[in-house]
């Protein structure tokens, strides 16, 4: 054999070397994302994604005090949102006190966030135990606000829940009224970072 034909045959062995470095880990990659059998996450949001988000409607919502708040309250900041019917039971102090705390694990991003309770006039008054500094209570009364509350979507078992409102008002994610907290700073904190509004 000539030593051009071994040479030959060791530039051949070198370049088949280096295109398997390249073309190996390409075609395992292929494999993978066709089979059946794997996928990478569609998405790792915790909570239940309003596809589309949901465009509240401006309105006048009375206060605690008696008076109207702005029309564009729900505008401007990020909003977790929590609606009660009637009075603000156990259930209800509990998952303000759990935005509350969730608020706080915000830190320097706490004031992007405003904790809402809209609920329908037949609850919390000024001396309520859930009137709290950082709490926006909204009452959502009448025929309107009615039609505004029917845009929060209820749970599977009828409970209603917490809801994320970005600052342009949009109702883009919902949460069961418990035990969500975790997930629910999780994608929050996701969403603050991602954003450069509120």
């Amino acid at each position: 054999m000539s030593p051009s034909t071994a040479e030959r045959r060791s530039g051949r062995r070198q370049l088949l070397l280096v295109a398997s470095i390249f073309f190996v880990p390409l075609a395992a990659a292929v494999i993978l994302y066709f089979s059946a059998s794997w996928r990478p996450p569609v998405g790792v949001q915790h909570g239940e994604l309003i596809d589309p988000p949901r465009p509240l409607p401006e309105m006048a919502f009375s206060l605690p005090d008696g008076g109207i708040a702005a029309a564009d309250v729900l505008r401007g900041r990020w909003f977790l949102l929590h609606p009660v019917a009637g009075s603000c039971d156990e259930r209800c102090l509990e998952a303000l006190a759990d935005l509350r705390q969730l608020r706080l694990a915000l830190d320097k991003d706490a004031p992007r966030v405003q904790r809402v309770l809209l609920h329908d006039g037949r609850c919390c008054d000024a001396d309520s135990p859930a009137a709290e500094p950082d709490l926006l209570m909204l009452g959502a009364v009448g025929p309107t606000g009615a039609a505004f509350r029917a845009l929060f979507p209820q749970a599977s078992d009828g409970s209603i829940g917490i809801y994320i409102v970005d600052p342009h008002g949009n109702l883009m994610m919902s949460y069961p009224a418990t035990g969500a907290a975790r997930g629910l700073l999780k994608d929050l904190e996701r969403l603050l970072r991602l954003s450069s509004i509120g």
